[in-house]
């Protein structure tokens, strides 16, 4: 049954998932919180808080989740007391301690389905599926060169043009390689260009890929921007607004002549193969393509170099599955 699964939602930062999680979240059953940092944290240092087996073990994990601002548990509303509780008494396994606040947040609106959002998630799927084995991802893409545009003017953004331009690529590279080991039940893939003209159909075929009804009011994120969206979080400011198509070109504006040749030169292929045109009339001079060239090789061996690590791990580490998994409903 898809009724009780978790929701994944990914894709490449300002490609959409905020606004996403948002019209996730506006449905009468589904509640998608804001982005934590604890997900991933915990699985890295999961070693470090002992067999989940033992109720004292749980209760340090707890309390690492709740007590620390860098996880963003704040960000979510609940009470940390009761949460601590409910990990204490609840079952053994990593991913039943962590989908256990997120049923709580759910449960906050009254809501019996639960999911998260971050756009890191789309370089762990492994890590997530590890954790969730029936979750439901939901991948969002958006046209490189206005994902690069957009995350240029982020403070938070540290990587140079070349870095960023790269991080696109990798995440259409990620998302394909997601697309051919997970079958229709469990990867849907959309683009925000779509998902904006025509949200209705885009967000009933979602609900049909969720098996659920669809809720005309997730047409209309911004009615619950309020409650899913931490006011310091100011560059999701847009996200208060309703649904538009009118930033879709904006990026031929945002960008400057020699950044859109540097996207479409080298990211020409796999815009094309998401459903954008190329105009391919401007050239790049041959340096960038250099530099780019050498600052994508560390986006495009990271897969690589994590399936490596994950291999040692798995013969470092025993029953792994048994140990990280949310037990399946029965």
């Amino acid at each position: 049954m898809s009724g009780d699964r978790p929701i994944i939602v990914v894709g490449c930062p300002r490609s959409g998932t905020t606004m996403l999680q948002l019209m996730l979240h506006a449905h009468r059953r589904i509640a998608i919180p804001p982005e934590t940092r604890f997900v991933l944290s915990a699985y890295w240092r999961r070693r470090e808080f002992g067999n989940l087996d033992r109720a004292e073990n749980r209760r340090r994990l707890a309390r690492w989740i709740v007590d620390r601002a860098e996880t963003r548990f704040v960000d979510l509303g609940l009470d940390s007391e009761e949460i601590v509780r409910q990990i204490i008494a609840g079952p053994g396994t990593l991913g039943s301690v962590l989908g256990a606040i997120f049923r709580q947040y759910a449960l906050r609106f009254g809501k019996p389905r639960w999911g998260d959002k971050r756009p890191a998630y789309l370089q762990n799927l492994d890590v997530i599926l590890r954790l969730f084995p029936d979750a439901q991802i939901i991948n969002v893409v958006r046209d490189g060169r206005a994902c690069v545009a957009s995350l240029k003017e982020m403070s938070w953004h540290k990587e140079d043009i070349y870095g960023t331009v790269a991080a696109w690529a990798r995440a259409v590279d990620d998302a394909r390689r997601a697309s051919r080991r997970l079958d229709r039940t469990q990867w849907h893939q959309l683009r925000y260009e779509d998902l904006v003209a025509d949200p209705h159909a885009e967000l009933a075929a979602i609900c049909a890929f969720l098996g659920e009804d669809y809720d005309p009011a997730m047409a209309e994120p911004s009615s619950v921007a309020e409650v899913a969206v931490p006011k310091f979080k100011t560059w999701h400011q847009n996200t208060y607004k309703p649904v538009t198509t009118l930033r879709v070109q904006s990026w031929q504006q945002r960008l400057t002549p020699s950044e859109i040749a540097l996207c479409e030169a080298a990211l020409g292929s796999r815009l094309e193969a998401c459903g954008y045109e190329v105009s391919g009339m401007l050239r790049p001079r041959r340096g960038e393509l250099i530099r780019y060239t050498v600052r994508s090789a560390r986006h495009q061996l990271a897969p690589a170099k994590r399936s490596l690590s994950r291999m040692s791990e798995r013969i470092l580490t025993e029953d792994v599955a048994n140990t990280l998994a949310t037990p399946r409903t029965p």
